[in-house]
C-alpha cells in the first residue's frame, strides 16, 4: 500500500472547492518547480482536464516536466466535470457531459500517439492516471489506457467501481493488476482508511488543506506499517 498527499487545485483560474476567490496558481507551472526542487517524490496533477489544453501540447508539457524531474511525473487527466467557471472565464469550448467524455477519449488517443514521437521521449515511465467514475464509458477508458486509476466516495461505492473496472479489464483482455488503484481521502475520511484498502485500493491519497498538517498522513503510515 502507498500513502501520499495532495493539496491545492489543478485548475487554471480558480479553486474547485472552498473560497472561489482564494489564492491559487497555475498547476503545470508549479509542477515544473516541484520537478527541480524535489528528488524522490512522484508527483502530478489530480487531475488536468483535457478541456484546458490541446492534448498534443499536454503530452509535450508532461514530457518536459518529466525530464526536469528525472522521470518522476504522473500524468493525471480527466474529462473535466468541475471546470465550468474556468470554461467561461477562459473561453474553453467544453460542451456538455457526454460531449466532454467523447472528446476525452479522443484526447487520450492523441496523447498516446504524441508521446512516442517526441524527441527526446519521456525520461521515466510517465504513467497515465485517469480519474473516472462512469461505468459504461469512463471505466472502459481506464481499462484501455491507464496505468493508474483514481476514484473517490464511500468505501462501498469504491468497491463497486473497482469491481466494474475489473470486469472491463476482463472484457478487453487486460490484466487488472496492471492498473494501480488510487483513492482520494478527505480529512473526515482518513480514519476509515482500512475500509478503502479492503475495497481494493492500493494507493491512498490524503488531502492536506492549509495549513498543511502532515500528521494524519504520518499516522496512517505508522498504522499501516504496524499491521504488515
Amino acid at each position: 500500500m502507498t500513502v501520499s498527499t495532495a493539496s491545492g487545485s489543478g485548475t487554471t483560474s480558480s479553486p474547485l472547492s472552498g473560497d472561489q476567490g482564494g489564492a491559487h496558481f497555475e498547476a503545470w507551472s508549479l509542477l515544473a518547480a516541484i520537478a527541480v526542487e524535489t528528488e524522490r517524490v512522484r508527483f502530478g496533477t489530480l487531475v488536468t482536464s483535457t478541456v484546458y489544453r490541446n492534448p498534443d501540447l499536454l503530452a509535450d508539457m508532461a514530457r518536459t516536466v518529466d525530464h526536469l524531474s528525472g522521470g518522476r511525473l504522473i500524468l493525471g487527466v480527466g474529462a473535466g466535470g468541475h471546470g465550468e467557471r474556468d470554461y467561461a472565464e477562459y473561453g474553453y469550448e467544453a460542451g456538455g457531459g457526454p460531449e466532454r467524455v467523447r472528446d476525452f477519449e479522443s484526447a487520450l488517443e492523441r496523447v498516446e500517439r504524441r508521446l512516442p514521437r517526441l524527441n527526446p521521449r519521456p525520461a521515466g515511465p510517465l504513467p497515465l492516471l485517469i480519474a473516472g467514475f462512469g461505468e459504461r464509458v469512463m471505466l472502459r477508458l481506464v481499462a484501455q489506457h491507464a496505468q493508474m486509476w483514481n476514484v473517490g466516495g464511500p468505501p462501498e461505492v469504491v468497491a463497486q467501481k473497482n469491481a466494474v473496472l475489473d470486469r472491463w479489464c476482463e472484457r478487453i483482455g487486460r490484466d487488472p493488476a496492471e492498473i494501480e488503484r488510487t483513492v482520494v481521502l478527505f480529512p473526515e475520511m482518513i480514519d476509515s482508511w482500512r475500509d478503502y484498502v479492503e475495497a481494493g485500493m492500493q494507493h491512498l491519497i490524503l488531502t492536506v488543506p492549509a495549513p498543511f498538517d502532515l500528521d494524519p498522513a504520518r499516522r496512517v503510515l505508522a498504522e499501516a506499517g504496524g499491521e504488515r
